[in-house]
């Protein structure tokens, strides 16, 4: 079916990795077409692919191309892959770090089954996914670092009010009906937005857009910590 999720799987842990594919594999709406065991290994497949994949979950700690370096990669090779990063060392920095090179989505190893779905399921809908506690160390990351608020002096006429309307539901991770129905405008008028948001923050995906509106106080997500 053309409507599945494709998706890639990178873990040098052979038994995690086994156990995510069997988990994977029962969902009817994705489709692994290929894993594995490290950040070359991923890279070789992906440049002999006929097909790349839509979602690539990697792991960040593996031999020879750790997961932050094979971001990096793809992000340069296949901008258009959304990477969902997997690890054990659920920490702000390594959140922030991550996010700051092109992964969309932030998951701990530890995480259950029913949030990996789900945020693959969001990743392939909205084009990223970060939960109440990632919201939480993008915020504290930003606003605490101010070598990275450098950016935020700018005129605040830059942005139209709708412009600014659908960036705050964007970031509340809204969909783009679901913005469309809260602002009583069509699903391309949100697209045409969202697409100028793009232009105008320089961002290259959804999610660089959520980081810059938070850098440069766009947006108050305070009330949701």
């Amino acid at each position: 079916m053309d409507d599945k999720i494709t998706i890639a799987i990178a873990d040098d842990e052979l038994l995690f990795r086994r156990g995510l594919i069997s988990i994977l594999n029962k969902e009817e709406h994705l489709d692994i077409l290929f894993d594995a065991e490290d950040g070359s290994d991923l890279m070789k497949k992906l440049r002999a692919a006929t097909k790349v994949p839509d979602v690539i979950i990697t792991d960040l700690k593996m031999p020879k191309l750790n997961g932050v370096e094979t971001t990096k990669l793809i992000k340069k090779e296949f901008p258009n892959i959304r990477i969902i990063a997997l690890t054990s060392y659920f920490s702000k920095p390594f959140i922030i770090n991550m996010i700051s090179i092109g992964a969309v989505a932030y998951l701990a190893k530890n995480s259950s089954p029913k949030l990996m779905l789900t945020t693959i399921k969001e990743v392939a809908e909205k084009g990223f996914y970060y939960d109440e506690q990632v919201m939480k160390f993008i915020h504290e990351g930003l606003l605490n670092n101010n070598e990275q608020l450098k950016k935020s002096n700018f005129d605040n006429t830059y942005f139209t009010k709708r412009e600014k309307e659908v960036l705050g539901l964007i970031c509340q991770q809204f969909t783009t009906n679901e913005i469309a129905e809260q602002l009583f405008i069509s699903p391309r008028t949100v697209d045409g937005h969202r697409n100028n948001l793009l232009l105008k923050t320089e961002s290259k995906n959804l999610a660089g857009l959520v980081v810059y509106a938070i850098q440069n106080k766009l947006v108050n997500l305070e009330e949701s910590f």
